[in-house]
Protein backbone atom coordinates (compact mmCIF):
# COMPACT_ATOMS: atom_id res chain seq x y z
CA UNK A 1 0.00 0.00 0.00
CA UNK A 2 2.53 2.31 0.95
CA UNK A 3 4.58 1.31 -2.13
CA UNK A 4 1.74 2.36 -4.22
CA UNK A 5 0.48 6.00 -2.09
CA UNK A 6 4.22 7.25 -1.48
CA UNK A 7 3.92 10.08 -3.67
CA UNK A 8 0.97 11.36 -1.06
CA UNK A 9 2.53 10.40 2.09
CA UNK A 10 2.29 12.25 5.38
CA UNK A 11 4.76 11.43 8.13
CA UNK A 12 4.12 11.98 11.81
CA UNK A 13 6.99 11.65 14.39
CA UNK A 14 6.33 11.55 17.99
CA UNK A 15 8.70 11.85 20.99
CA UNK A 16 6.57 9.95 24.30
CA UNK A 17 4.20 7.69 21.90
CA UNK A 18 3.49 6.35 25.43
CA UNK A 19 1.99 9.31 26.72
CA UNK A 20 -1.50 9.09 26.57
CA UNK A 21 -1.85 12.86 25.32
CA UNK A 22 -0.82 11.95 22.04
CA UNK A 23 -2.92 9.05 21.54
CA UNK A 24 -6.19 11.47 20.49
CA UNK A 25 -4.32 13.42 18.33
CA UNK A 26 -2.71 10.74 16.41
CA UNK A 27 -6.17 9.21 15.64
CA UNK A 28 -7.29 12.90 14.10
CA UNK A 29 -4.38 13.20 12.32
CA UNK A 30 -5.40 9.56 10.96
CA UNK A 31 -8.92 10.18 10.35
CA UNK A 32 -8.10 13.61 8.66
CA UNK A 33 -4.83 12.71 6.63
CA UNK A 34 -6.81 9.43 4.77
CA UNK A 35 -9.75 11.21 4.73
CA UNK A 36 -7.93 13.16 2.33
CA UNK A 37 -6.12 10.18 0.36
CA UNK A 38 -3.12 10.59 1.90
CA UNK A 39 -0.84 7.54 3.21
CA UNK A 40 0.26 7.89 6.89
CA UNK A 41 3.47 7.26 8.47
CA UNK A 42 3.79 7.25 11.67
CA UNK A 43 7.36 7.11 13.75
CA UNK A 44 8.03 7.06 17.44
CA UNK A 45 11.12 8.68 18.32
CA UNK A 46 13.42 7.36 21.36
CA UNK A 47 14.36 9.88 23.90
CA UNK A 48 18.07 9.81 22.96
CA UNK A 49 17.06 10.34 19.13
CA UNK A 50 16.65 14.05 17.41
CA UNK A 51 13.65 13.86 15.38
CA UNK A 52 14.64 16.06 12.45
CA UNK A 53 17.44 13.45 12.07
CA UNK A 54 14.82 10.33 12.11
CA UNK A 55 12.70 13.02 9.22
CA UNK A 56 15.66 13.43 7.32
CA UNK A 57 15.96 9.47 7.10
CA UNK A 58 12.55 9.56 6.47
CA UNK A 59 12.94 11.50 3.63
CA UNK A 60 15.01 9.73 1.62
CA UNK A 61 13.00 6.50 2.25
CA UNK A 62 9.65 7.74 1.56
CA UNK A 63 8.35 10.10 -1.19
CA UNK A 64 6.85 12.40 1.94
CA UNK A 65 4.30 15.50 1.11
CA UNK A 66 4.49 16.71 5.01
CA UNK A 67 6.10 16.36 8.06
CA UNK A 68 4.43 16.89 11.76
CA UNK A 69 6.45 16.77 15.13
CA UNK A 70 4.46 15.66 18.19
CA UNK A 71 6.87 16.73 20.93
CA UNK A 72 10.59 17.02 20.62
CA UNK A 73 12.40 19.52 20.99
CA UNK A 74 12.14 23.36 19.27
CA UNK A 75 16.01 23.39 19.63
CA UNK A 76 17.35 22.63 16.01
CA UNK A 77 20.12 24.12 14.27
CA UNK A 78 18.89 26.68 10.96
CA UNK A 79 21.71 24.39 8.65
CA UNK A 80 19.86 21.01 9.89
CA UNK A 81 15.93 22.52 9.26
CA UNK A 82 17.00 23.43 5.99
CA UNK A 83 17.81 20.39 4.58
CA UNK A 84 14.47 19.34 5.23
CA UNK A 85 12.43 19.33 1.89
CA UNK A 86 8.91 19.63 2.49
CA UNK A 87 6.91 21.33 4.69
CA UNK A 88 6.70 20.51 8.19
CA UNK A 89 5.01 21.83 11.32
CA UNK A 90 5.82 21.80 15.30
CA UNK A 91 2.73 20.89 17.16
CA UNK A 92 2.93 20.76 20.91
CA UNK A 93 6.40 21.50 21.33
CA UNK A 94 6.10 25.16 22.81
CA UNK A 95 6.17 28.75 21.59
CA UNK A 96 9.84 29.80 21.99
CA UNK A 97 10.14 29.31 18.09
CA UNK A 98 10.35 31.77 14.93
CA UNK A 99 8.49 31.60 12.18
CA UNK A 100 11.82 31.24 9.64
CA UNK A 101 15.04 30.28 10.76
CA UNK A 102 17.52 30.69 8.00
CA UNK A 103 15.68 29.26 4.67
CA UNK A 104 13.66 26.93 6.59
CA UNK A 105 9.82 28.31 7.19
CA UNK A 106 7.18 26.12 9.35
CA UNK A 107 4.43 26.54 11.36
CA UNK A 108 4.07 25.87 15.05
CA UNK A 109 0.94 24.93 16.53
CA UNK A 110 1.00 25.02 20.77
CA UNK A 111 -0.25 26.08 24.06
CA UNK A 112 1.78 28.97 25.83
CA UNK A 113 3.23 26.75 27.93
CA UNK A 114 4.92 28.72 30.14
CA UNK A 115 1.88 31.46 30.77
CA UNK A 116 -0.33 28.06 31.33
CA UNK A 117 2.28 26.37 33.79
CA UNK A 118 2.05 29.54 35.59
CA UNK A 119 -1.63 29.94 35.26
CA UNK A 120 -1.79 26.85 37.73
CA UNK A 121 1.51 27.66 40.10
CA UNK A 122 -1.14 30.70 40.77
CA UNK A 123 -3.96 28.76 41.63
CA UNK A 124 -1.74 26.69 43.94
CA UNK A 125 -0.37 29.56 45.32
CA UNK A 126 -3.90 31.19 45.95
CA UNK A 127 -4.97 27.92 47.50
CA UNK A 128 -2.40 29.19 50.52
CA UNK A 129 -0.17 26.17 49.29
CA UNK A 130 3.61 27.69 49.24
CA UNK A 131 5.44 24.40 49.77
CA UNK A 132 5.11 23.42 46.23
CA UNK A 133 7.08 20.85 44.34
CA UNK A 134 6.87 20.81 40.45
CA UNK A 135 7.76 17.36 38.78
CA UNK A 136 9.03 18.14 35.29
CA UNK A 137 10.93 16.98 32.14
CA UNK A 138 15.07 17.60 32.52
CA UNK A 139 15.64 21.45 31.67
CA UNK A 140 16.70 20.42 28.16
CA UNK A 141 13.46 19.45 27.02
CA UNK A 142 11.64 22.16 25.94
CA UNK A 143 8.11 21.54 27.32
CA UNK A 144 9.60 21.04 31.03
CA UNK A 145 11.81 24.10 30.67
CA UNK A 146 8.86 26.35 29.57
CA UNK A 147 6.67 25.22 32.42
CA UNK A 148 9.41 24.81 35.22
CA UNK A 149 10.08 29.02 34.40
CA UNK A 150 5.93 29.91 34.36
CA UNK A 151 6.35 28.06 37.94
CA UNK A 152 9.34 30.18 38.68
CA UNK A 153 7.35 33.22 37.86
CA UNK A 154 4.21 33.12 39.44
CA UNK A 155 6.42 32.92 42.41
CA UNK A 156 8.66 35.91 41.26
CA UNK A 157 5.67 37.80 40.78
CA UNK A 158 4.58 37.01 44.55
CA UNK A 159 7.54 38.55 46.07
CA UNK A 160 8.39 34.85 47.21
CA UNK A 161 11.09 32.54 46.25
CA UNK A 162 10.66 28.72 45.06
CA UNK A 163 11.50 26.29 47.61
CA UNK A 164 14.90 25.06 48.44
CA UNK A 165 14.65 20.81 46.81
CA UNK A 166 11.18 21.56 44.97
CA UNK A 167 12.18 21.32 41.59
CA UNK A 168 11.91 17.66 40.99
CA UNK A 169 12.89 16.42 37.43
CA UNK A 170 12.45 13.01 35.65
CA UNK A 171 14.37 9.90 35.02
CA UNK A 172 15.63 10.20 31.70
CA UNK A 173 16.20 6.60 31.55
CA UNK A 174 12.21 5.63 31.36
CA UNK A 175 9.71 7.45 29.12
CA UNK A 176 9.57 10.91 30.53
CA UNK A 177 5.70 11.28 30.50
CA UNK A 178 4.92 8.02 31.85
CA UNK A 179 2.80 6.98 35.28
CA UNK A 180 6.10 5.03 36.36
CA UNK A 181 8.67 8.18 36.06
CA UNK A 182 5.79 10.13 38.39
CA UNK A 183 5.80 7.82 40.85
CA UNK A 184 9.78 7.27 41.11
CA UNK A 185 10.09 10.92 40.80
CA UNK A 186 7.54 11.94 43.90
CA UNK A 187 8.43 9.49 46.20
CA UNK A 188 11.92 10.31 45.86
CA UNK A 189 11.08 13.58 46.83
CA UNK A 190 8.83 12.39 49.95
CA UNK A 191 11.73 10.72 51.43
CA UNK A 192 14.03 13.41 51.32
CA UNK A 193 14.23 16.32 53.25
CA UNK A 194 12.12 18.44 51.12
CA UNK A 195 9.41 16.16 50.80
CA UNK A 196 8.20 16.42 54.46
CA UNK A 197 7.44 20.03 53.74
CA UNK A 198 5.63 19.58 50.54
CA UNK A 199 1.51 20.63 50.35
CA UNK A 200 1.21 20.53 46.93
CA UNK A 201 2.70 18.64 44.05
CA UNK A 202 2.15 20.04 40.46
CA UNK A 203 3.85 17.38 37.98
CA UNK A 204 3.95 18.72 34.11
CA UNK A 205 1.57 16.37 32.57
CA UNK A 206 -1.55 14.22 34.20
CA UNK A 207 0.24 10.82 33.75
CA UNK A 208 2.72 11.88 35.96
CA UNK A 209 0.53 13.24 38.33
CA UNK A 210 -1.28 9.60 38.78
CA UNK A 211 1.74 8.28 39.30
CA UNK A 212 2.88 11.01 41.94
CA UNK A 213 -0.65 10.15 43.62
CA UNK A 214 0.75 6.58 44.05
CA UNK A 215 3.52 8.00 45.89
CA UNK A 216 1.86 10.12 47.80
CA UNK A 217 -0.85 7.72 48.78
CA UNK A 218 2.00 4.83 49.63
CA UNK A 219 3.72 7.53 52.12
CA UNK A 220 0.25 7.68 54.21
CA UNK A 221 -0.66 10.75 52.92
CA UNK A 222 -4.25 11.81 51.95
CA UNK A 223 -4.85 13.56 49.04
CA UNK A 224 -5.90 16.67 48.90
CA UNK A 225 -6.19 17.15 52.56
CA UNK A 226 -2.66 16.22 52.95
CA UNK A 227 -1.07 16.82 49.89
CA UNK A 228 -2.50 18.64 46.72
CA UNK A 229 -1.80 17.24 43.54
CA UNK A 230 -2.14 19.06 40.21
CA UNK A 231 -1.47 17.81 36.41
CA UNK A 232 -1.12 19.03 33.36
CA UNK A 233 -2.99 18.20 29.61
CA UNK A 234 -5.98 17.15 30.25
CA UNK A 235 -6.05 13.30 29.27
CA UNK A 236 -9.25 11.74 29.71
CA UNK A 237 -7.74 8.76 32.57
CA UNK A 238 -7.16 12.37 34.78
CA UNK A 239 -11.33 12.73 34.89
CA UNK A 240 -12.01 8.80 35.86
CA UNK A 241 -9.06 8.10 38.72
CA UNK A 242 -9.58 8.94 42.09
CA UNK A 243 -9.55 11.37 43.28
CA UNK A 244 -10.26 13.18 39.77
CA UNK A 245 -7.40 15.10 38.84
CA UNK A 246 -7.02 18.99 38.61
CA UNK A 247 -5.54 19.52 35.08
CA UNK A 248 -4.28 22.37 32.59
CA UNK A 249 -6.64 21.33 29.69
CA UNK A 250 -5.34 21.58 26.49
CA UNK A 251 -7.22 21.72 23.55
CA UNK A 252 -6.42 18.68 21.84
CA UNK A 253 -8.50 18.00 19.23
CA UNK A 254 -8.94 21.64 17.84
CA UNK A 255 -5.34 21.51 17.71
CA UNK A 256 -4.88 17.82 15.86
CA UNK A 257 -7.40 19.20 13.43
CA UNK A 258 -5.71 22.55 13.02
CA UNK A 259 -2.03 20.67 12.55
CA UNK A 260 -3.28 18.49 9.65
CA UNK A 261 -5.59 20.84 8.48
CA UNK A 262 -3.11 23.26 8.14
CA UNK A 263 -0.32 21.15 7.00
CA UNK A 264 -1.94 19.83 4.13
CA UNK A 265 -3.32 23.56 3.03
CA UNK A 266 0.59 24.67 3.03
CA UNK A 267 1.18 21.14 0.90
CA UNK A 268 -1.68 22.44 -1.65
CA UNK A 269 -0.49 26.12 -1.72
CA UNK A 270 -3.48 27.64 0.10
CA UNK A 271 -2.26 28.85 2.93
CA UNK A 272 1.45 30.31 4.25
CA UNK A 273 2.73 29.00 7.30
CA UNK A 274 1.64 30.11 10.76
CA UNK A 275 2.48 30.40 14.20
CA UNK A 276 -0.62 29.66 16.37
CA UNK A 277 -1.23 29.31 19.89
CA UNK A 278 -4.25 28.10 21.33
CA UNK A 279 -5.50 28.56 24.88
CA UNK A 280 -5.61 26.11 27.55
CA UNK A 281 -8.39 25.66 30.61
CA UNK A 282 -7.70 25.59 34.18
CA UNK A 283 -9.73 22.36 35.54
CA UNK A 284 -9.96 21.83 38.90
CA UNK A 285 -11.05 18.56 40.10
CA UNK A 286 -10.82 16.80 43.29
CA UNK A 287 -7.53 16.65 43.77
CA UNK A 288 -6.65 19.61 45.42
CA UNK A 289 -7.58 22.25 47.65
CA UNK A 290 -6.51 24.99 50.31
CA UNK A 291 -3.36 24.13 52.29
CA UNK A 292 -3.60 23.45 55.59
CA UNK A 293 -2.98 26.15 58.69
Amino acid sequence: NLKRTDAKCIAVLVKGITNPFFSNMIQIIEEETQRSKYALVLRHVEPHEDEVDVALELEKEKRLRGIVFLGGRFAHSEEKLDKLNVPFIFSTIGVNRSDRIGKAEFSNIAVDDKLESKKMTEYLLELGHRQIAIIAEKPEEPIGLLRVEGYKEAYADRGLEVPQGMIRYVQDDIEYYSMENGYITARKLLESEAGAKVTAIYATSDSLAIGACRAVLEAGKRIPEDISVAGYDGIQMGEYYNPKITTMKQPVEEMARKTIGLLLDVIKGRQEHQQIIFPAELTVRESTGKAKG
